[in-house]
């Protein structure tokens, strides 16, 4: 497929950023397109979390990731006549041609004045619990992301992590759950010291430093794992309702390096204007890299504006580009 329309500015990444950064480009009048492999908006926190609570958030004391992305789909619609949105395409390559760019993907072309990318650090896939068969129950109770906190109530729940998520899953499933236990490779745990000292106070069953080694089920419910201490020969069989894997995801931008972008590892080099080392495309979110980075959400959100008056500045660079305030231009 060839879109021969030209977009002010394309964004590849639709997570919370990449909303973001189409809204405020809405805000000043540009014509945006989202390119989005996966096939929904938000990112890790629609997919991976939509249940975890964020407090990170301005003006926000507490927000679920489902509840933050249906916020921004909702702020974007008032510029829904000049946003396209483009999902199950993944950027393969982008060259520009007199000023435009030309940015094939899995499934056609588009075109665009300027990019800006707000993929994260790329497709992103949960780390297995690492044991024989465990495919054969993935989404039938066992899981490596909640969707619906529900869906354990009245369970045996046992989840595998010593994260932040793993921590904030069975503090959140300790009200409604019938049991749960958390199982650990390590006696510490890496989530936020605060939420150690509420698991521990918990009724939670903390099984540390153990390791899985055997699940058993019918082929499609799975009913209990063993655990095995680390260094020793000591086992224990945990038997579940559900069971919940949370090691974290891989991600890869393995197009990363057709982009002729200079890049550090899975992220983009970028100036403090967020421009990277090619004129016109900008990298903002988890997929920039410059000093003193830090990987947040609100991070992102003011770096996007940012991106944004520089693309316009790029692309227009003769007009009045003079940014004002939002109570100015939306009466």
């Amino acid at each position: 497929m060839t879109d021969t329309k030209i977009h002010d500015i394309t964004i590849i990444g639709g997570g919370p950023v990449g909303l973001f950064a189409a809204f405020y480009a809405g805000l000043r009048g540009m014509s945006v397109q989202i390119i989005e492999a996966l096939s929904e908006l938000g990112g890790q926190p629609a997919i991976l979390y939509p249940e975890k609570m964020i407090y990170d958030i301005a003006a926000y004391p507490a927000i679920s990731g489902g509840d933050l992305v249906a916020n921004q789909i909702e702020q974007l619609e008032r510029f829904k006549d000049r946003t396209t949105i483009t999902l199950k395409e993944e950027v393969l390559t982008f060259e520009k041609t007199d000023g435009i760019f030309t940015i094939t993907t899995n499934k056609g072309t588009h075109r665009a004045r300027a990019i800006i990318i707000a993929c994260g650090n790329g497709a992103f896939a949960p780390r297995p619990l690492g044991v024989d068969g465990e495919e054969n129950y993935a989404d039938n109770n066992l899981f490596y992301n909640v969707r619906k906190l529900d869906q354990f109530t009245g369970q045996d729940v046992a989840i595998f992590g010593g994260g932040d998520s793993a921590v904030d899953w069975a503090l959140a499933l300790e009200k409604i759950a019938k049991s749960v236990t958390v199982i650990h490779r390590r006696d510490t745990f890496r989530a936020h010291e605060h939420s150690v000292e509420l698991l521990q106070a918990s009724s939670v069953a903390i099984k540390t430093p153990f390791v899985p080694v055997e699940i058993k089920g019918d082929g499609q419910t799975a009913s209990s794992i063993t655990i095995q201490k680390v260094k020793s020969d000591e086992t224990k069989e945990i038997n579940f309702d559900s069971v919940i894997v949370s090691y974290g995801f891989a991600t890869s931008n393995k197009n990363l390096r057709n982009w002729e972008v200079e890049s550090k590892r899975s992220s983009i080099l970028v100036s403090p204007t967020y421009e990277t080392t090619l004129e016109g495309v900008y990298a903002i979110g988890d997929a920039a890299e410059y000093a003193g980075k830090v990987d947040l959400i609100a991070v992102g959100y003011g770096e996007a504006p940012i991106a944004v008056n520089q693309a316009i500045n790029y692309i227009y660079p003769d007009r009045d580009n003079r940014v004002v305030h939002s109570t100015s231009l939306i009466q």
